[in-house]
């Protein structure tokens, strides 16, 4: 019998021969046309009904899917995509890295491929623009770096959401983070304290941040900003969803997520969500925090939370030079809390720290620890602590305004 991949690559031909092409085919004329030509290969090569299934839809993922990928989008457990040329697939599952055993027919494939992902969210990427974020209709996020800028063929990771956000509850359960923690930190969003969260990369940011949504009130006007649309509130009905939007070949000017933090300024937002801050678009942020909208909330790449404002500081000299004491001073009248989370070497994601920022002392930003986690053993290779509260919380104004003084003092905070 004739090798698979290369029957594979036969049958493909054939089918593509068959398909016309000059008028939209549906999903079902293309498994049609499949059909008939496996039906014809199998009474040939004798070949087995599981392998006439497998042919079928390998060709058809091929042909109207992402090829190999498909498999791998499919599979829930699958949290990471990390394609490093034609030949060499990873993926992390279960919090683990591994070769995914499989790979493209060809280089030429896995442009196409990736051709088709920029496509059908209307980016461009080739080389003269060899960088490029994107998504897929599923929510997945993806970043495509392409030769000559990648040394070893065409560089694609695709990040894998939930098909169900993870809640609080998910978080607790999987150990995240305390029960007692997160009760505090849904009140303090209820009662609209700016909430900035920081981690590395992987630490699960975008995940906590859509966790921390679920107790923002329902009758509020929400508006998310984003570089690729990730976030997935879902319980809000007055939501406006922004995406940045980079320059094309075809003249299109770039929309900034400064552009759009600006614009959403004059949307009546009663809380504007950025989905990470990483550049210039941190002055907006921050001012937007400081003219009213309480309960802002908002990520950043950060090993703490002193760290991030002093990234913070960084990001807004990239936008506009001002006294490092006036940035201070915007920085700790609009940040009210900062969460920090962490990747352990178990691979766990953790809340490390919950902080307050307490205002400026001696020209320095004050943060106070109020959360922290702190480890007490290892167990069959799974770091065990516990969360302790290390400090009352400082300023309880907003507590009181919105009328959760009670709610604050039943758990000891007020």
């Amino acid at each position: 019998m004739t090798d698979y991949a290369e029957l594979k690559k036969e049958v493909s031909e054939e089918v593509i021969q068959a398909i016309d092409f000059s008028r939209d085919s549906s999903d079902a004329e293309v498994l049609d046309r499949i059909d008939e030509v496996v039906t014809s290969r199998a009474r040939q090569e004798l070949l087995t009904p599981d392998l006439m299934r497998r042919l079928r839809l390998d060709i058809f993922h091929s042909i109207r899917r992402l090829d190999v990928l498909q498999d791998l989008l499919e599979d829930p457990e699958i949290t990471e995509i990390m394609i490093n040329g034609s030949d060499t697939i990873f993926i992390e599952k279960q919090g683990e890295l591994r070769p995914a055993g499989i790979s493209f027919s060809s280089g030429e494939k896995l442009l196409d491929v990736i051709r088709k992902i920029v496509a059908d969210c209307n980016r461009v990427v080739n080389e003269s623009v060899p960088i490029a974020d994107a998504r897929l209709p599923g929510g997945e996020r993806v970043n495509i770096v392409l030769p000559p800028v990648a040394l070893n063929g065409p560089i694609v990771t695709i990040r894998r959401f939930p098909d169900h956000p993870i809640s609080m509850k998910d978080l607790i359960s999987f150990g995240s983070i305390s029960s007692e923690a997160a009760d505090f930190l849904f009140l303090l969003v209820r009662a609209g304290y700016n909430i900035f969260i920081s981690g590395g990369t992987g630490s699960g940011k975008t995940t906590f941040l859509n966790a921390l949504s679920d107790a923002i009130p329902q009758d509020e006007r929400i508006i998310t900003i984003e570089d690729n649309a990730e976030l997935q509130i879902r319980h809000i009905p007055n939501l406006v969803r922004l995406e940045a939007r980079a320059a094309n070949v075809e003249g299109c000017l770039p929309i900034t997520i400064r552009d759009l933090i600006r614009s959403s300024l004059r949307m009546r937002p009663d809380r504007i969500i950025v989905g990470e801050v990483r550049g210039p678009e941190a002055i907006d942020m921050i001012q937007a925090m400081n003219t009213g909208h309480d309960g802002s909330m908002s990520t950043g790449h950060a090993n703490s939370a002193g760290d991030m404002l002093s990234r913070l500081e960084t990001m807004i000299l990239m936008g506009m030079e001002l006294p490092v004491p006036a940035i201070r001073g915007q920085l700790s009248s609009g940040i009210d809390i900062i969460v920090h989370l962490g990747r352990l070497r178990d691979r766990s994601r953790r809340l490390l720290e919950i902080d307050e920022v307490c205002g400026m002392e001696a020209g320095e930003i004050r943060i106070q620890p109020l959360f922290r986690f702190v480890e007490t053993g290892e167990r069959d290779g799974k770091i065990l602590g516990t969360w302790q509260r290390t400090n009352g919380l400082a300023d309880k104004r907003k507590l009181h305004m919105r009328g959760f003084a009670k709610g604050a003092a039943g758990q000891g905070i007020a």
